[in-house]
């Protein structure tokens, strides 16, 4: 028989894995008439509760469930690449421990991939239950990453996904450190099929994205798959030297005509902070992109797993 393999990073999720683990095993029946087992390989990423102790005692009562502990909290990111590297099924999908990835979904997007389709995504068509301010956001995200990448990354794309052993493959030839698995799944392409869904509450525990979080994983994600805000800084720095010239000929021909004299500190000084501003912002976006740099040369390990098995 084949494998497919349930993915499921933990960070402080005690409260949700053995809920996750009976739902999920739900569907053994049904794959097992499709010529599938299932197993399901639990990456916990450095919590600090019972989160670990609650797995191995899965593990003790059914041999299909796997684990990787890792050595401190390395991110999403480093979780679902270690379950993903460790894999062993003919498909592989990903999905979140609080159950706002449905289990009962997996029957339909496998019929897809018998279909012929190379992965089966899956979108929320709302974000009911979100701060509104972090819906906001978020669609101005997808809008912004629309325009200035020429990877596709679609509004409301969840990690729940199932994919075949190629596309597992091909997402594990990029080892780069600085991952933004959204950007990486379209990237290496593959013919995907989206399914929708409407928003589900958390079946236990609390959320550990907040605004911040989300902040700076959006711009590891334009920083990841666009080099749009380089050409934005240039473009700002000629703009500002275009205007600088300008003035500079304004007061010259003020000067002889009029013969007004050259005053005013005040607007001088906004002038001078608000260059000031644009500079340091410019210097900005070039840092971020070589941090990235420098992160990557450093040629560090995604993870470190601590325990196994």
């Amino acid at each position: 028989m084949g494998l497919l393999t349930v993915i499921c990073p933990c960070y402080n999720e005690e409260e949700s894995v053995e809920l996750f683990h009976q739902e999920v095993m739900k569907n053994t029946d049904f794959f097992r008439e499709k010529g599938l087992e299932l197993e399901i390989m639990f990456v916990d990423d450095g919590s600090r509760d019972g989160t670990l102790a609650e797995i191995k005692k899965l593990r003790e009562r059914d041999e299909r469930v796997h684990f990787v502990s890792f050595s401190r909290n390395f991110g999403k990111e480093a979780a679902m690449y270690a379950g993903l590297e460790k894999a062993r099924g003919d498909y592989a999908v990903i999905m979140d421990v609080d159950l706002q990835d449905p289990p009962s979904l997996l029957p339909e997007m496998y019929s897809y991939i018998e279909e012929g389709y190379d992965s089966v995504a899956t979108r929320r068509v709302t974000r009911k239950g979100e701060p509104p301010i972090r819906s906001f956001f978020a669609r101005r995200f997808y809008g912004l990453m629309k325009m200035i990448s020429k990877t596709e990354i679609v509004d409301g794309a969840r990690d729940y996904r199932l994919m075949t052993r190629q596309m597992v493959d091909a997402i594990l030839s990029m080892g780069e450190y600085n991952r933004f698995t959204k950007g990486i799944y379209g990237w290496v392409g593959f013919r995907t099929k989206w399914l929708e869904y409407e928003n589900v509450e958390r079946a236990r525990g609390e959320t550990k994205w907040n605004f911040w979080k989300l902040l700076l994983y959006s711009i590891e994600g334009i920083t990841a798959f666009s080099t749009a805000p380089l050409s934005i800084a240039a473009f700002v720095g000629a703009l500002f030297c275009l205007i600088a010239f300008a003035m500079i000929i304004f007061i010259i021909v003020r000067k002889m005509i009029f013969g007004d004299p050259v005053s005013g500190w005040p607007s001088l000084v906004c002038i001078i902070l608000m260059t000031g501003g644009v500079q340091f912002f410019c210097t900005g976006i070039l840092g971020q992109y070589l941090a990235k740099t420098y992160l990557e040369v450093k040629k560090r390990p995604i993870y470190l797993a601590k325990e196994e098995a």
